[in-house]
């Protein structure tokens, strides 16, 4: 017989272990984990951290943009509500709606 025919029987009767099989599946699933981890829920974090800090340093005079686009200075502000002077209207609007500052004010109200 030859090299390469021995080989060849060789290749045709290994089984794989279902062990190493199952301990691949694992690593896999971990790896996967890992990048999801990394690719969306971090990300995620670290936006919430940003608004909130946003939020906390919030104060009378700021100049601000809510979610649906309306942009007005700030008045007053309460636990969950912010109020707005927008134009010749006075708005009051949830604080997790506000998503940015453009000026902030001067004063240190």
């Amino acid at each position: 017989m030859t090299l390469l025919g021995s080989i060849g029987l060789l290749a045709q009767n290994t089984v794989q272990n279902p062990k190493a099989q199952a301990l691949q599946m694992f690593g896999l699933f971990a790896i996967m984990g890992f990048m999801f981890y990394f690719a969306i829920y971090r990300p995620q974090q670290k936006k919430a951290k940003e608004h909130d800090a946003l939020l906390k340093a919030l104060k009378p005079g700021d100049r601000v943009v809510t979610s649906s686009g309306i942009m007005g200075i700030v008045i007053s502000i309460k636990d969950k509500t912010v109020s707005l002077r927008s134009a010749d209207s006075k708005l009051e609007v949830l604080k997790s709606a506000v998503t940015d500052v453009l000026e902030r004010s001067e004063s240190a109200n």
